[in-house]
């Protein structure tokens, strides 16, 4: 009888254990891009590569930046099992100086957001200067 039961057990833990890793599991390459330094105006556009992972396709919902100046595009169409996809990131490299922003990625997986993260210094380019002239432009 204890034979049973250990096995009953054994096998409900196991199903149990399964169940919890089943499902779409969105894996990323890495989480954070240093942009390092770069130019005010350069090319602001950088790529985090993921794979699903899990045992279902992976659908994103929605990608959205902390704010007006870093705009994701993400796949429309479900991430097969064990196929990869890209979110695309574009940070305003019109904007002078150090900048840390966050791109927040909501999903069908059961932890559904992931937080992505870019970084870097935007600097002007030559002959130019971060002060405003007395009319308030740049020079």
């Amino acid at each position: 009888m204890k034979k049973v039961i250990s096995t009953f057990l054994a096998l409900t833990l196991i199903i149990s254990f399964a169940k919890a890793q089943s499902g779409p599991v969105m894996t990323f390459e890495k989480t954070e891009i240093d942009y390092g330094t770069v130019a005010l105006g350069a090319d602001g556009v950088r790529i985090f590569k993921f794979k699903n992972t899990g045992t279902e396709p992976l659908v994103i919902k929605n990608a959205r930046g902390s704010c007006g100046c870093t705009v994701p595009k993400w796949p429309n169409e479900p991430i097969g099992v064990g196929k990869t996809g890209v979110i695309e990131v574009k940070y305003d490299t019109n904007r002078s100086g150090v900048f840390t922003k966050s791109v927040y990625v909501e999903t069908n997986e059961s932890n559904s957001q992931h937080t992505l993260t870019i970084k870097g210094s935007v600097t002007e380019k030559k002959g130019e200067t971060a002060g405003a002239n007395s009319s308030g432009s740049k020079r």
